[in-house]
Order: structure tokens, then C-alpha cells, then sequence
């Protein structure tokens, strides 16, 4: 299963990259431009734009405009081609204006007025990560510094009662990651270099992994010595913990102070082993 963040960032990849031309467009290249070719170019000067750090509705509004005439231009056309420029100027809004509503009523308008093209028939799954990719983003807003992290009460992978309150007075690392997570796996090292110096101290690591493999993730962490508590639930992305707190990609880590107190936000390699000290050295 792919993160929410990862789908429309693949639907989003092919107005950054441009539009491909199919067959019958090339074949009608001596016609004058096709739709796929005129969105290729609106596409080129959006990135353009991106790449210059123009991200606003006001700094895009000469190509929002152009969206609207290239619709226009081809109201009576239901084909593919031309749901795909609906379907970009709605991921435009989602991903680049970060502006849900507009585009998920873009969405909708993909959905009703090209029902039977390819991109309107996946209108509803797009939508559902939309919506998703939203909630997440409300959640993520209010897990500040300083702010106390939600609590919640699981087992582990052992069967064993799995809880931040579980460590009261201890420093938590709470780590989401997977053995299948590249940047996860390259970050394990610093990981498990603070644990080894400040677990006695008082510091605690909470895993909570994505994967779907049970047996995997056991051999794995008997293999990198990983010795703290794991939640799991073989649901990869649909993980229940990464669900309550908004985690639509990995590595995402929060440290909370012996109160439970947010005091980092994904913090690496050294960075994270000076907080961690910081931490402990307060009573």
C-alpha cells in the first residue's frame, strides 16, 4: 500500500515532468498543437515557476487562467487528454497551493464531467487520499514543540502493554519506520548509537513499524540488536498508530521530554543524541 502522500505525489509527478504525448495526438501533430502538447508546455512554465519558488495562487494565476482556457478550448472533448489537464489543475491546488477545497472540488468536477475517462474513474480514490493527505496535515499542526504528545494504549510485539505513560519520567523517542524504509534503515546506526549511551540513563525508544511481514521485522531487529518495545499490526500505511498521528511518511519521529512533552520533531544523527543528552540532563 502506498502513503497518501505518495499517491498524489505520483499523480502530481506528471504535471512536474509533463504530460506524455499517446498516439493519436502525434498522429494529429500536423493538425496544429494537441491537447496533450499545449498541456505539456502550460505544464513546463508551472515548473518553472515552482522551481522559482512562485508557489502562491496570485504567482500562478496567469497558468491557473491558462488551465481554464485549455478546458475551455476543448469543453465538447471528453478523452483522457483532456481530463488529465482538470486532473492537473486540481493536484496543483492539492500539492502546490495546499489548498484542499479547491481541489477537491476539482476533484469532483473530474469525476461528474469525464466520468469515463481514466483519470475520472480513479476521481474517488484521489479524492479519499485528498482528504486523507488533509486530515494528516491537521493532525501534524497540532504535534508542536512544546506540545504534549497523545498518549495511547497497545501491545507490542511481544503481547506486552505498550503506552507512553509506560515510561513516565523517561525520555521517549517514539520512531515510526519499516525494514523496507531506506532512509530508516540508514538513520538505524545513529539511532541505536544513542541508545547505547543514554538507555541507562534514562532514555526509551517506542518503535512503531509499517510493515506487513511479522517475521521479517523480527529478524530483523534480533539482527541490529534492537531491544525496545515495536508496535505492529501488519497493515504497512495503514497502520493504526500512524493513522492517529497523521504520519504519511517515514522516517517520523517525535522526542518528548520525562513529561511527555514534544521537545524534537524527526531529528537526526547527532542532532538527535545532543537533544537526547539535553533532555536527560534536566531533572
Amino acid at each position: 500500500m502506498k502513503t497518501t502522500l505518495f499517491i498524489l505525489c505520483a499523480v502530481f509527478s506528471l504535471l512536474v515532468s509533463g504530460a506524455r504525448l499517446g498516439a493519436a495526438d502525434t498522429a494529429k501533430a500536423s493538425e496544429g498543437k494537441s491537447v496533450a502538447e499545449e498541456l505539456k508546455a502550460l505544464v513546463e512554465k508551472v515548473q518553472t515557476k515552482i522551481g522559482e519558488g512562485k508557489k502562491t495562487e496570485a504567482e500562478l494565476a496567469p497558468e491557473l487562467k491558462e488551465f481554464d482556457g485549455l478546458l475551455a478550448k476543448h469543453k465538447a472533448e471528453k478523452t483522457d487528454d483532456v481530463a488529465r489537464v482538470l486532473l492537473m489543475k486540481a493536484m496543483l491546488y492539492v500539492q502546490v497551493l495546499d489548498d484542499t477545497d479547491k481541489g477537491a472540488a476539482l476533484l469532483q468536477q473530474l469525476k461528474t464531467d469525464y466520468s469515463e475517462t481514466e483519470a475520472g474513474k480513479n476521481a474517488d480514490k484521489i479524492l479519499e487520499s485528498v482528504k486523507k493527505q488533509a486530515e494528516a496535515k491537521k493532525i501534524q499542526r497540532a504535534l508542536v514543540e512544546g506540545a504534549r504528545f497523545p498518549d495511547f494504549e497497545e501491545k507490542d510485539l511481544a503481547g506486552k502493554p505498550l503506552s507512553v505513560a509506560n515510561y513516565k519520567g523517561k525520555v521517549v523517542l517514539v520512531d515510526f519506520w519499516a525494514t523496507w524504509c531506506g532512509p530508516c534503515v540508514r538513520e538505524l546506526p545513529n539511532v541505536l548509537h544513542a541508545y547505547t549511551n543514554y538507555h541507562a540513563k534514562g532514555f526509551e525508544i517506542i518503535g512503531i513499524s509499517l510493515d506487513q511481514d511479522e517475521q521479517k521485522l523480527k529478524s530483523f531487529i534480533k539482527d541490529k540488536k534492537m531491544t525496545w518495545p515495536q508496535y505492529f499490526d501488519a497493515k504497512g500505511w495503514g497502520n493504526k498508530l500512524a493513522g492517529k498521528y497523521g504520519v504519511n511518511s517515514i522516517p517520523a519521529t517525535y522526542l518528548l521530554d520525562r513529561q511527555g512533552v514534544i521537545i524534537g520533531k524527526d531529528l537526526r544523527g547527532e542532532e538527535l543524541e545532543q537533544a537526547v543528552s539535553k533532555a536527560l540532563a534536566k531533572k
